[in-house]
């Protein structure tokens, strides 16, 4: 593994109907919804370590602590980033951000580990 604090990744989407507080059913809203939010952060953090991993090696969420600051409507781009902050053994944490076309909209720190997927898949059968 050739893992650095500092790598960085970033996701982006558009919000849609599909992606919304009112289309999960998480307040009925036509807005960005929180669970998407945390979804693009995770994202951004898988893909500032995918590549870097050994073969046979993934990085799965563990924790997320998040605050969504402020609300998307339909039609405006998100863009998530996450900086690996710190590495302890197996476990990854990073900083996370997501920013609209106006603002930053999510804050906060989430955690993944890395794991075999073979033996992470077999402990699930």
């Amino acid at each position: 593994m050739n893992l650095e604090v500092g790598m960085t990744g970033e996701a982006t989407t558009v919000v849609v109907h599909e992606n919304t507080a009112a289309s999960v059913g998480a307040g009925g809203v036509e807005v960005f919804g929180t669970p998407m939010m945390i979804g693009l952060m995770e994202m951004a953090s898988w893909l500032a370590v995918d590549k870097h991993l050994d073969e046979g090696y993934v990085s799965v969420g563990v924790l997320v602590n998040v605050r969504h600051l402020a609300a998307t409507p339909i039609g405006q781009r998100v863009r998530a980033t996450a900086r690996l902050a710190e590495i302890d053994g197996r476990r990854l944490v990073f900083e996370v951000e997501a920013y609209d076309e106006r603002q930053k909209i999510g804050e906060g720190i989430h955690e993944r580990a890395i794991v075999n997927l073979e033996r992470f898949m077999q402990r699930l059968g």
